[in-house]
Parts: structure tokens; C-alpha cells; sequence
């Protein structure tokens, strides 16, 4: 399996040319490394959740284990303000983890921490899967902007609407098939045996679903660069307007 841990370029540099096809696995590769926050990013959203569960086994305290998961998700933010590194990926983790804080001091139980990370996966399965099937695949809306193609997939570019209709799938699928197993875990175990599945299924779902979308999108047709069109158009429109001075200043 290809690593997503460090993205790989083309070569710019001299020597002979690329090949295409794995010139454009390279830039899929890159795109979805920063679209889901690689490595790093999964860390610090296992974290906060980590050390909950980790608490929660050995002393049965709901309102220690949800005060120290809030405290290191705000932490891991500020971190990463110090470095000047990206929060988008922190942050979304510390509003999560924030909400299922608040549930679990709310209700005073374990469980409640984690209910609403579990309702929000699965209806993100459920969404990603009905987008599929409707033909406005959800994760086209989410890296059509990374890959600077916007919307252009859904008239343009059939091969990739087709690519992002089967990796959207994926991503529903494996959800609902990860939320089929803690569902009835929420509802039937105890708190500190559904903490620990849900740490197990955290990871590996997510890598899963990442691989897929690189292999479609990797034999996909490349993306649309609409930014470099309206930029060309702009640029296009701007000499227009030049020659068009010189010849009445003529």
C-alpha cells in the first residue's frame, strides 16, 4: 500500500519526462494528504479520545476523563498556533471533541462522549452514500477544491465524476459498516469496552476509505484547473483592454 505519511512530487528537474500516470498518482497522492490532514492530522484527532478511554478504565470518572480529553484537544491547537502550522484539522478535532465533552458532563456518562462523534459518522455514511447514488458524489464537493477543479467534475469531466461517485460509495459504505458494529455496542456494552472498539475502528476505517479514493482518483482523468482558466481569461481580458488603449492613444 502507498504511504500517506509523505506525499510524493514529480521531479521538476531535469532528466527525462515523467511518466503521466504516475505523475498524476503523485498529485493525487499530495491533494489527499492535505485535504485529510496525513499522519499528524489522525493523531491528534486519536488523542483527546485516547486518553478519555484511558482514563475512564482506571478510575470510572466521567467528569476527569472528559476535562483531561477537552484540555489536550485545546492544547494540541495551541501547539500548533506556536509552530504556525495548519488548525483546520485541529480545530475541527477540538469542536468533537468539545461537543462530547459537554454530552458527557451533560448526562454523566461515559457513553455520552461518545454519542455524538458516532451519530455524526454515521450520518456522514449515510450522506456520502446517498450522494453517490443520486450522481452528486459528496467527495467531489469536498477535494474539488483542493484539486482547483471546484465543480468543473460534474459537466466537464466524466472519468473523474465517475471516480469520485465510486470513492464517495467507499467512504459510505465503510462507515455504515463501521457504525453497524458500535451502534449495538453503544446501546448493549459497557462503557469502557465500547471506548476501546471505538479507538480500534479509528484508524483503520479512515485508511481504508483514503486508499480507495486515491486508486480511482489516481486512473482518473486528470482534474480541470478552472482556477488557471479564469486566471487566463482574466490575464486574456486585461491585454485585450491594453491593445485596445494603444491603438486609441495611436
Amino acid at each position: 500500500m502507498t504511504s500517506f505519511d509523505k506525499p510524493t512530487t514529480p521531479d521538476p528537474a531535469g532528466g527525462p519526462s515523467p511518466d503521466p500516470a504516475s505523475d498524476q498518482k503523485a498529485v493525487t497522492q499530495a491533494a489527499l494528504f492535505d485535504a485529510f490532514g496525513g499522519i499528524r492530522g489522525t493523531v491528534e484527532t486519536m488523542l483527546p479520545g485516547l486518553l478519555f478511554v484511558m482514563i475512564y478504565t482506571i478510575n470510572k470518572d466521567v467528569k476527569m476523563s472528559a476535562i483531561a480529553a477537552g484540555a489536550v484537544a485545546v492544547l494540541l491547537v495551541i501547539v500548533r498556533l506556536l509552530r504556525k502550522d495548519t488548525v483546520k484539522h485541529a480545530f475541527s478535532g477540538v469542536f468533537g471533541v468539545g461537543v462530547g465533552v459537554a454530552f458527557a458532563l451533560f448526562t454523566g456518562t461515559a457513553k455520552g462522549f461518545y454519542l455524538p462523534g458516532m451519530i455524526y459518522g454515521a450520518g456522514l455514511g449515510v450522506a456520502f452514500t446517498l450522494s453517490a447514488l443520486v450522481g452528486f458524489p459528496l467527495l467531489g464537493v469536498i477535494l474539488g477544491p483542493v484539486f482547483k477543479e471546484n465543480l468543473s467534475w460534474r459537466t466537464r469531466n466524466p472519468g473523474r465524476k465517475k471516480a469520485y461517485t465510486k470513492a464517495s460509495l467507499a467512504w459510505g459504505l465503510i462507515f455504515l459498516a463501521k457504525y453497524a458494529i458500535l451502534f449495538p455496542l453503544y446501546w448493549w456494552g459497557d462503557a469502557t469496552q465500547l471506548g476501546w472498539v471505538l479507538i480500534a475502528l479509528k484508524l483503520p476505517p479512515m485508511v481504508l476509505a483514503v486508499y480507495f479514493t486515491w486508486v480511482f482518483l489516481a486512473k482518473a482523468p486528470p482534474p480541470i484547473d478552472v482556477i488557471a482558466e479564469w486566471e487566463a481569461k482574466d490575464a486574456a481580458a486585461e491585454a485585450a483592454k491594453a491593445a485596445a488603449a494603444r491603438e486609441r492613444g495611436a
